[in-house]
């Protein structure tokens, strides 16, 4: 005897399809509950591990920010070294940073850098007043055991700074707490200029973040389990109204057979009107791609702008916050204003310029002229020699100033800023030590030969040409674009007529830029 007959077909398919359906939502509901906890603990992690770098970068600004004062007090004329050192300690006991956070300068005065128990004398430091203008000794253990003074002296040693934990006394408390400090070295006073700040303070924010975090998962969650429920219901519903016309449907069934042969009848008379019309739908697609085309290649451009224009905001930045800080501290005099508005100016300018370049190079008609290729260099290095000094890279230019090129000038300042940068970028990323950017050229059988060579261990892909793909980058995504070398290509090779080659050298890589003259 047969389980299915036409009297229960309809029952038996409802309770199949609720006991489907209602196993379905409920692994579904149990494997994103799971999985939406465990993508919770990895942003988590990650925020963690994000905010604890970016507080290490802020330390590090901080600390460049005072060595701005020091180097502007030590510019002052009429004050002797000594003067100037005890003004700047005043400036230094008062300076915080942030609202509600025990971060506070403290500095060192270098005696011995090989360390030992006279190896400094503490100059500045609000929260150890008791031991202030003494002479401090490198083997002083923190309340967990640790050296932590051998430790960033270590590094000053060897790199300049140092980034150290230990245990240490809060500001204006007895309580003792983790502190992240950076440490860095200012040789012209062989002075240890530092700034910490106490990871309960770091833990704070973490655990605000983590709260509010837990809201949202909790949040999403009911919501989620609430729709596949309710999506559930709908199911039944659905299905239980489904199965009142299973009951009609052996009646219905001849009709429908019927029906969909007359359909096939008349598809099949009017099979040319609908070819044409599915050849009219596939042009409009191809207007459609058109399109999006375009908006591709805008976007491209947008994207490049972006591109162009990270340094120079961050230079423009970097100007007015030493305007406010100078303004707040009473020290922002005629002179300085007027050099920060012209640095100002400059920056501004070089990305107003950097809009008619990307316009230029997409329109079909630019005008050649007539520049010297050393006045070239200098734009481009007023743009980037605020990031070069900042990390400590050299350049040496070696450039004939009576060289001319009789082509694209902006896009030719493009291309040098282009290899600049990312010979900057290699040498940050392979933290070479004494880091170099050489800068030379000549004039050979009607072209002007332009080297840039950095001393950044060289091109690692193979082949090396593979650099000038688009969108090829050994940085990270949030760090490059792959964009750069390939449009430096294009701009030499097509639209100037020349080439650009790399080539590695013993000590790193070297672009040979080839225009004729």
């Amino acid at each position: 005897m047969s389980l299915v007959t036409e009297k229960n077909i309809s029952k038996i398919i409802i309770y199949t399809f609720i006991v489907i359906m209602t196993t379905m939502i409920t692994l579904i509901s149990y494997f994103y509950v799971k999985n939406t906890y465990i993508d919770f603990d990895t942003e988590l992690e990650k925020f963690v591990n994000d905010y604890y770098t970016h507080q290490k970068a802020l330390l590090k600004k901080e600390i460049d920010v005072v060595i701005d004062i020091i180097n502007y007090n030590a510019t002052k004329s009429g004050s002797t070294e000594q003067e100037l050192k005890e003004e700047t300690i005043r400036i230094l006991n008062n300076i915080s940073f942030e609202k509600d956070r025990s971060n506070y300068i403290f500095v060192y005065e270098i005696l011995n850098m090989n360390g030992g128990d006279n190896f400094a004398k503490l100059l500045v430091n609000p929260n150890r007043l008791d031991i202030v203008g003494s002479v401090i000794s490198s083997n002083y253990e923190d309340a967990n055991g640790k050296k932590f003074r051998e430790e960033f002296l270590s590094d000053i040693r060897t790199k300049g700074e140092s980034f150290t934990q230990y245990v240490y006394k809060k500001f204006s408390s007895s309580q003792v707490n983790q502190k992240i400090a950076y440490f860095k070295l200012y040789p012209n006073w062989n002075w240890v200029i530092a700034v910490g700040i106490y990871t309960d303070d770091i833990e704070k924010d973490i655990a605000k973040k983590k709260e509010d975090l837990k809201r949202r998962v909790k949040t999403q969650i009911i919501q989620t389990v609430f729709l596949f429920i309710l999506f559930l219901s709908i199911g039944i519903v659905l299905s239980i109204l489904l199965s009142e016309r299973i009951d009609d449907f052996f009646k219905e069934y001849r009709e429908k057979v019927k029906a969909k042969s007359n359909a096939l009848i008349e598809l099949n008379e009017t099979l040319e009107k609908r070819v044409s019309e599915e050849l009219e739908k596939n042009r409009e697609q191809e207007q459609l791609l058109v399109q999006k085309s375009r908006l591709i290649a805008l976007g491209e451009m947008i994207s490049n702008i972006a591109h162009q224009w990270r340094q120079p905001l961050s230079e423009l930045s970097s100007i007015l916050m030493n305007i406010k800080f100078k303004h707040n501290m009473d020290k922002l005099d005629k002179q300085t204003m007027e050099q920060k508005s012209k640095e100002a100016e400059l920056v501004l300018d070089y990305m107003s310029h950097t809009i008619d370049d990307f316009r230029n190079f997409f329109m079909p008609k630019k005008d050649k002229e007539e520049f010297y290729i050393k006045d070239a260099i200098n734009s481009v290095m007023t743009i980037v020699s605020s990031a070069l000094e900042y990390n400590n890279i050299k350049v040496e230019i070696d450039v004939n100033d009576n060289i001319k090129l009789n082509t694209f000038i902006n896009e030719y300042e493009q291309v040098l800023l282009n290899i600049i940068s990312n010979a900057k970028d290699v040498l940050i990323q392979n933290n070479i030590k004494n880091p170099l950017i050489k800068i030379y050229g000549e004039e050979q059988d009607g072209f002007v030969i332009l080297y840039i060579e950095d001393n950044g261990d060289g091109v690692k892909v193979n082949p090396k040409s593979k650099i000038f793909e688009p969108y090829f980058t050994t940085k990270g995504d949030s760090d490059g674009t792959g964009i750069g070398l390939y449009m430096s290509k294009i701009i030499i090779d097509k639209n100037m007529k020349g080439k650009l080659r790399v080539r590695n050298t013993k000590d790193g890589a070297k672009f040979v830029i080839t225009v004729p003259k």
